[in-house]
């Protein structure tokens, strides 16, 4: 049994995923109970459940790019890249935080062998 080499960009592109999820994880724990007062608090809800469909996208992204990296499976990576596409669809204001990782899970999965 050959042993296969990971792709590294596809590891770049996991392990950035992985940083900014836990980067979201922390500021949005930190802004939904922050609120000084109900203004405030309402405000939180507001924007974290405008959010939430871009870091459910992310966090499935980053899962198909971890499957497409570890189990050398071209479907999983193309799947993660395109749920990198539509996260920054539906967010576009944190778009800075996954073309990178969009861009190198596209890259990755091209030169993936078939």
């Amino acid at each position: 049994m050959e042993k296969k080499k990971l792709s590294k960009l596809l590891l770049i592109s996991f392990i950035i995923g992985v940083l900014y999820l836990i980067y979201s994880a922390f500021y949005w724990s930190g802004a939904a109970t922050s609120g000084a007062n109900t203004a405030e608090q309402i405000g939180a809800g507001i924007a974290t459940a405008l959010v939430m469909p871009h870091l459910v996208m992310t966090v499935l992204a980053v899962i198909f790019n971890a499957l497409g990296l570890f189990m050398h499976k071209r479907g999983f990576a193309l799947t993660g890249a395109i749920l990198y596409t539509v996260a920054i669809v539906l967010f576009p204001v944190y778009f800075m935080f996954v073309i990178v990782e969009m861009i190198l899970s596209y890259i990755g999965f091209a030169k993936m062998k078939k």
